[in-house]
């Protein structure tokens, strides 16, 4: 928080006139510094919100403002990630920018085909449709592609109290971590 008045000499100290002004400006410094954090954030992915529009201009991603900010970021940051060479690292970075968890890619060449499995989320993440579409934009025409999500099973949460599990759903259990 600025305080300008212990910039000053200490003889404006004892000034009511000159601890107006400073109130003042030291108003004035944090507006400035809002308006300066926020214009700034709209730089980064992560803290855009009214700049995502510019960002799906600029990529060529169609505009969808009734989606929420998160699951249009992380289809900009996987059309960022998703550019070059198809490589197994490329679809795997790809596909973790939309999950925020570990991702593993199982090639099947004699099938063509790959599994995207994803192993640091329980259930199916969020945002699959846009998942879905990212990868059929980037991917081979000729290989195809299956997803393979983790789930809770009996044995894991036999781990866990009756009385434990009782305050979760089966599709909870299922679906959520409950550690």
């Amino acid at each position: 928080m600025p305080d300008v008045i212990k910039y000053l000499p200490y003889y404006y100290r004892t000034s009511q006139v000159m601890a107006n002004v400073a109130s003042a400006e030291d108003a004035e410094l944090l507006n400035f510094q809002a308006r300066l954090k926020g214009t700034l954030d709209q730089f980064f992915i992560d803290s855009a919100t009214d700049a995502l529009e510019k960002w799906e201009i600029d990529l060529g991603i169609p505009i969808e403002n009734n989606k929420p900010p998160q699951y249009r970021r992380s289809v900009i940051k996987a059309r960022l990630r998703g550019t070059g060479t198809v490589t197994l690292a490329l679809i795997k970075n790809t596909a973790a920018s939309y999950t925020e968890g570990n991702v593993e890619i199982i090639e099947d060449n004699s099938n063509n085909q790959f599994t995207i499995k994803f192993v640091g989320t329980v259930g199916i993440p969020p945002n699959m449709d846009d998942l879905k579409k990212t990868i059929e934009d980037i991917k081979p025409a000729h290989l195809f592609y299956s997803l393979e999500y983790t789930y809770n099973t009996y044995n894991t949460l036999s781990l866990f109290s009756n009385s434990y599990l009782s305050a979760y759903t089966y599709s909870q259990l299922r679906q959520e971590e409950v550690i």
